[in-house]
């Protein structure tokens, strides 16, 4: 099988994984530093957590489940 492409070869610098992480991780900061409120931060940190597993976890692996789906034809069955 030839190597697949990367989907982050695909994607602008705004979404490569360095900046969701970076963004990701400066939301929380300054919502505290701004308002001080856990109850502000907390669902901040959740937010991103889930954005973070999103886009960093699930959409990787389903581009790359997709893309080995698509694989040549015929490759394991009977050629038609």
């Amino acid at each position: 099988m030839a190597d697949l492409p990367s989907i982050w070869a695909l994607k602008p610098w705004w979404c490569q994984p360095w900046s969701i992480l970076l963004t990701g991780a400066s939301a929380p900061v300054v919502s505290w530093l701004l308002l001080q409120r856990w109850w502000v931060t907390a669902p901040a940190v959740v937010a991103v957590l889930l954005w973070w597993w999103l886009f960093l976890v699930m959409v990787p692996n389903a581009y790359r489940h997709s893309q080995q789906s698509a694989g040549t034809p015929g490759e394991g069955g009977a050629e038609g």
